[in-house]
């Protein structure tokens, strides 16, 4: 009964193969999808991590450093440095800026302390000390030495990060913090949280102390809806992969009426024939995974966003594909068993 599977998938093989191309899309599509979610996660993880922060301390009502709507003054900062349990601490500020005039991009603006908890990590050239100097993630495009427009503003590129891209793939400068806050606030002393090495105890009146898993939840929350259109979106692929392989079964299993009724004139049982039907649904299904999987890693550096296709992503991939080829042949297995014996002897 296998072998009469296997010929059958080599007779019409033109259609199995139109039916692997189309579903591999749609998977590879899947694959892609699950990527963009992970990575909306890992980028989050990174830019929170690359501050080696021990805590952060927000105004009493801010929901964290990067969504902060309420700043911090000086006094605020000073406070935090003297409170119990703080061996170091700097104040960082958070904003939108642009950079460039023609086309016009946005960039995340971030304020830090030179020398001081939460200076970026460099990978090339320095950081930046002074007005006018920057510091630029690596996927910018912009190297050392080079002058970018950053809100109208001349300034140099003196160092460079790693990617540390936030907020769906927007791109980070760094710059110190005199100069973001003369940029972003007109020179007031604000500034959105102050990151920690230790934990403040006790609790410092009118502040709030957060975790680096705190703020990493606060960061995530405005991409929420985007996550759960990710997944909506996933979801809806899945039943079109689903569609295709049952579509095509299903027409196997018409075309293959009068095999079906000699296989049950000779005695094969219904579970026999579910078998045959469930092993051209796995082969294509399984198939169309493993060119879905090729086409992923072609596609995925054509997006501007960094996607993190990890290894739970094939996983789940493989899961659903068997999933999906076991559903699709339950679309022709009522066909096979319906059909009368007698039309093997030429019956009506």
């Amino acid at each position: 009964m296998w072998l009469v599977g296997v010929r059958d998938l080599q007779y019409r093989r033109r259609r199995f193969v139109t039916a692997i191309v189309a579903t591999s899309v749609v998977f590879s599509m899947t694959v892609l999808m699950s990527g963009l979610s992970n990575g909306l996660d890992a980028e989050t993880a990174r830019i929170v991590a690359s501050f080696d922060a021990g805590s952060w301390v927000v105004a009493e009502g801010a929901s964290g450093p990067f969504t902060a709507t309420k700043f911090l003054s000086d006094d605020d900062v000073a406070r935090v440095r003297d409170a119990p349990g703080v061996r170091a601490a700097a104040p960082m500020l958070v904003a939108r800026a642009t950079v460039g005039h023609d086309p016009v991009k946005d960039v995340n603006l971030l304020g830090y302390e030179p020398g001081g908890v939460g200076a970026p990590v460099i990978m090339d050239g320095r950081a930046a000390k002074a007005a006018g100097e920057v510091v630029a993630d690596s996927e910018l495009g912009a190297g050392v030495g080079d002058t970018v427009e950053v809100s109208g503003r001349a300034e140099r590129v003196v160092g460079v990060t790693d990617d540390l891209r936030y907020n769906f793939g927007v791109n980070t400068v760094f710059m110190p913090m005199a100069a973001a806050q003369d940029l972003a606030f007109s020179g007031q002393p604000l500034a959105s949280a102050v990151v920690v090495r230790g934990r403040p105890r006790g609790g410092i009146e009118g502040l709030r102390v957060l975790t680096d898993a705190q703020v990493e939840r606060d960061l995530r929350r405005p991409a929420k809806s985007g996550k759960s259109t990710i997944d909506i979106i996933n979801l809806l692929l899945w039943f079109v992969a689903a569609a295709i392989i049952a579509s095509i079964v299903y027409l196997t299993a018409l075309e293959r009426t009068r095999d079906f009724a000699v296989l049950k004139a000779t005695g094969a049982s219904n579970g026999t024939l579910f078998g045959a039907l469930l092993l051209q649904s796995l082969v294509l299904s399984a198939a169309a995974a493993l060119v879905a999987v090729v086409l992923a890693l072609l596609l995925a550096p054509l997006f501007p966003f960094r996607m993190s296709i990890d290894a739970s992503s094939y996983v789940l991939l493989a899961v659903i594909a068997i999933v999906i080829g076991t559903l699709a042949s339950l679309a022709g297995l009522r066909r096979a068993v319906g059909v009368d014996p007698a039309l093997a002897f030429g019956g009506a």
